[in-house]
């Protein structure tokens, strides 16, 4: 499961990138876009603002569900669904980002998702 807290080698990202701001995108449509970037227990992952989508919360996201990045248009795209970012744990307070159990519980999640054919972005 410790590829879940890592970018995809082939995702496109550059050590030290600041995705902050980038518009996170689903397989099936826009989530929100990048509110800060983390890393606590060596478990690296985006909070996204989804905006009204999910009535102003945001999400947490594991960096291993990272489909692409492209720099240039400033997205990020998701291997997963909307419906399976939604359903993910719930992302209540910024102090969850430092709750080992939390972001476990996360990582489980989205560990456990069907695999996704890879395509190029």
């Amino acid at each position: 499961m410790e590829t879940i807290w890592s970018y995809p080698a082939d995702s496109g990202h550059v050590e030290g990138q600041d995705l902050t701001g980038c518009t996170v995108v689903a397989d099936d449509g826009t989530i929100g876009h990048v509110d800060r970037q983390a890393e606590h227990f060596n478990m690296e992952h985006l909070v996204v603002d989804t905006g009204v989508w999910v009535f102003g919360r945001s999400v947490l996201v594991p960096v291993g569900v990272v489909r692409g990045i492209d720099p240039e248009a400033r997205t990020v795209t998701l291997a997963c669904s909307r419906a399976e970012v939604k359903a993910a744990p719930r992302f209540r307070t910024d102090s969850e980002t430092m709750d080992r159990a939390y972001l476990a519980s996360v990582g489980d999640y989205y560990h456990r998702l069907p695999p996704r054919e890879t395509t190029a972005t």
